[in-house]
């Protein structure tokens, strides 16, 4: 019988920053390029969701202009997002889904918890605008009485304690992103079946039925305007505009949301079932996709608004801090 050897060997085609040493994963001693590049994308993507969102949260406490209900659900959209790029992005990039495989420690629970309560917050957020975006297209008449700051308060609160209560079962019921070793337990599968559900696929039919409806709501309005108004060429150019900008923004919104955030959750919902799981690579690829939709939230969900590009050229020159701004006209 062959003595057995102990050896180090690098795993480049799981991750390019850990090695295989004996029976655990550890940060290389000697990175490549390629985890170096890796890394500095990872820090600069972090930079970027935080900057973008507290360019949001700046603008919206600051000026009493936006101290609209609207807007107090896009606050707590870029707050969810915001704790995204300062405590899931570094807790991230230093205990991977390749290292906590091998160290399911306090560590790994904390970073799971994160991943899940926060990112959850995010998607039920933005479930909560396209609900308050449906009262102000499809019944503007009593959008104020059913949309004010009481009921905004209400939708935010239930967004994160559903959030907070989903990140606590996944974590209590073993969340595994990895592959099972032989037969997955129950709590396992339930866990990665009942957290997707309820974290993405429900509040996904939500918002595409609601963009549905606000989409057919927008263009029969903008039949009836452009037929009453007049029959005028500049005015019908001027109503297919305004339709087609609507639906590019609808079509970028929904587009980029479900292009983030679909796989991973396809993802890590068929992988208790299958005979042979995705590689540990892929499904880490897929969790920093998922993570990437914090970063572009403020530019969809906040660069489409005047009042922001005119904040965000405030705030940055360093305007406020000259002066007493907060009552501006911002649009």
């Amino acid at each position: 019988m062959e003595p057995e050897v102990n050896r180090t060997f690098t795993v480049n085609d799981i991750h390019p920053c850990y090695e295989f040493d004996n029976t655990t994963y550890v940060f290389t001693s000697n990175p490549s390029i390629i985890c170096v590049l890796l890394y500095i994308f990872l820090c600069l993507l972090s930079v970027a969701t935080i900057c973008g969102n507290l360019l949001v949260i700046t603008s919206i406490t600051y000026f009493k202009q936006l101290h609209i209900p609207t807007n107090y659900l896009i606050l707590s959209l870029a707050v969810a997002d915001l704790l995204v790029g300062v405590l899931v992005f570094p807790f991230s990039m230093a205990f991977t889904v390749t290292s906590c495989l091998y160290h399911e420690d306090l560590f790994c629970k904390i970073r799971d918890g994160f991943d899940v309560s926060l990112c959850t917050s995010s998607i039920l957020n933005l479930c909560c605008i396209s609900i308050d975006r449906y009262y102000a297209v499809c019944q503007p008449l009593t959008y104020t009485t059913k949309i004010n700051v009481h009921v905004t308060v209400i939708m935010i609160l239930v967004s994160w304690g559903i959030s907070a209560l989903i990140g606590i079962g996944i974590i209590i019921g073993g969340f595994s992103q990895g592959t099972c070793k032989e037969i997955c337990s129950v709590d396992i599968v339930m866990a990665n079946t009942m957290g997707p559900v309820f974290s993405f696929y429900l509040p996904v039919i939500i918002m595409l039925c609601i963009y549905l409806k606000i989409f057919l709501v927008a263009q029969r309005q903008a039949r009836i305007i452009q037929n009453t108004a007049c029959q005028s060429t500049k005015s019908g150019e001027t109503f297919s505009k305004m339709e087609k900008k609507a639906t590019k923004t609808l079509a970028i919104v929904m587009g980029v949301f479900l292009l983030c955030l679909t796989p991973y959750f396809l993802c890590i919902i068929l992988q208790p079932f299958t005979y042979n799981p995705p590689p540990v690579s892929v499904i880490e690829t897929l969790n920093w996709l998922t993570l990437s939709n914090s970063m572009l939230n403020p530019c969809i969900y906040a660069f489409f608004y005047s009042w922001f590009r005119s904040a965000s050229r405030m705030i940055i020159s360093g305007k406020i801090f000259q002066g007493d701004f907060a009552n501006s006209k911002l649009f």
